[in-house]
C-alpha cells in the first residue's frame, strides 16, 4: 500500500503597492523569489505608466497634452485598448474619461493622503465626454483627448497588471500563481488541490484559510468592486471612488459589493465596476452577459447569478436567477 504525500501549500508573499495591498501566492514555494520579482516589475511599469498621483507618469504628460495629438508607448497603448475595450462592453457605464470628474470630487491624491473630510464645497458635476470623443490609432499610436479631458486608467490598469503578472510569473517559474491587487485577483499555471480557496468580504476578496467560509477557483479571475473601501467626506458628503460617466457624481448606492468570475481579471473588473454603476439594472446586464456574479445590497441580501456558488454566509446562492 502507498501513501500520497500531500502537496505542499502556496507560499505567500504581500507588500503595499498601487495603494493598496499586492498579495502573490504561488504553489512551488522554492519559486516564489523569481515570480515576486515579476511581480514587482509589473508593479513598477504600471505605477510609472498609468498612476494619477505621478506627475512624471505616462499619464500624467498624456493628461497635460490634452487637445493635442501624442504618440503613447505600447504599455500605455495595451492600458488604453484595455480602458476603451471595457467601455465598449458596457455602453458607457465604465469610461475611461471620468478622470477630470474624480478630481472635481476631491480624489485628487493618493487615497492614504486625502483629507478624511473635507469642507470645501462640491463643485457641480458634469458628465464625463465620453470614451467615444478620444481620437486613437491603435496602428501607429497616436492619441489625441478632448480639450481638459484627464483620463484615469486606475480600474482596468491594476487589472490588466494582475492579468499580466500572472502570466509572466507562471511562465517564469512553472508555478501555478494567484496574484491579488486589492480587488482583484487574477491566476495562472498548475492550480492547487481543491482550487484556490477566496474569502468573499465586504471590502475585498483575499485568500483565506481552511476554516474560513471560501469559494474556489480552479483558473481565471475574479474581481470584487465595492462602495465602502475608499469612501471620504466633502461638502458635507460621503462620497466613493466609483464614478457613474453619465452624471459625474458617484454611483448611486445599490449595491455594497458585486464579485465577478471571468477568464481575465480585467472583464471581471470591467462586469463588477459596470455592476456598481448600473445599481439596480446590474442584474439583467450581468444576466446577458452570463457570466458568475454575487451581488451583496445595502441591506446585506445576496443575490448570486451564472451559477454562483452557494456558501455559508447565503445558502441560498445557488444556480442561476
Amino acid at each position: 500500500m502507498t501513501t500520497r504525500t500531500p502537496a505542499p501549500s502556496p507560499a505567500r508573499v504581500a507588500f503595499p503597492a498601487l495603494g493598496t495591498t499586492a498579495v502573490l501566492l504561488v504553489t512551488a514555494p522554492r519559486s516564489l523569489p523569481a515570480a515576486e520579482a515579476v511581480l514587482r516589475a509589473e508593479l513598477a511599469a504600471v505605477d510609472l505608466t498609468c498612476s494619477r498621483f505621478r506627475p512624471d507618469s505616462e499619464l500624467s504628460r498624456v493628461n497635460v497634452s490634452a487637445g493635442a495629438t501624442t504618440t503613447v508607448s505600447e504599455r500605455f497603448a495595451e492600458a488604453l485598448e484595455a480602458a476603451l475595450r471595457a467601455a465598449r462592453l458596457t455602453d458607457g457605464a465604465v469610461d475611461p474619461t471620468v478622470g477630470s470628474a474624480v478630481l472635481a470630487l476631491g480624489y485628487d491624491r493618493t487615497f492614504a493622503s486625502l483629507r478624511p473630510d473635507d469642507v470645501r464645497p462640491l463643485p457641480l458635476a458634469r458628465p464625463a465626454p465620453g470614451w467615444r470623443s478620444i481620437s486613437w490609432n491603435p496602428r501607429t499610436r497616436r492619441l489625441r483627448l478632448p480639450p481638459h479631458t484627464h483620463l484615469d486608467l486606475g480600474a482596468t490598469a491594476k487589472a490588466l497588471t494582475a492579468d499580466r503578472a500572472a502570466r509572466r510569473a507562471a511562465a517564469t517559474t512553472g508555478s501555478g500563481v494567484l496574484v491579488g491587487l486589492g480587488g482583484d485577483l487574477a491566476t495562472a499555471g498548475p492550480v492547487p488541490e481543491g482550487g484556490w480557496r477566496i474569502a468573499l468580504a465586504d471590502d475585498h476578496a483575499q485568500t483565506v484559510t481552511e476554516q474560513d467560509p471560501a469559494v474556489a477557483v480552479s483558473g481565471g479571475a475574479l474581481a470584487t468592486s465595492g462602495i465602502r473601501v475608499r469612501t471620504w467626506r466633502r461638502g458635507g458628503r460621503t462620497l466613493h471612488h466609483i464614478v457613474d460617466p453619465a452624471t459625474g457624481e458617484p454611483a448611486a448606492p445599490v449595491w455594497r459589493t458585486v464579485t465577478v468570475a471571468a477568464d481575465t481579471c480585467v472583464d471581471a473588473n470591467t462586469a463588477s465596476t459596470a455592476a456598481i454603476v448600473l445599481g439596480g439594472r446590474a442584474v439583467d446586464w450581468l444576466r446577458s452577459a452570463a457570466l458568475p456574479a454575487r451581488l451583496t445590497g445595502l441591506d446585506g441580501d445576496v443575490v448570486c447569478l451564472g451559477g454562483w456558488p452557494s456558501d455559508a454566509r447565503s445558502p441560498g446562492c445557488g444556480g442561476p436567477r
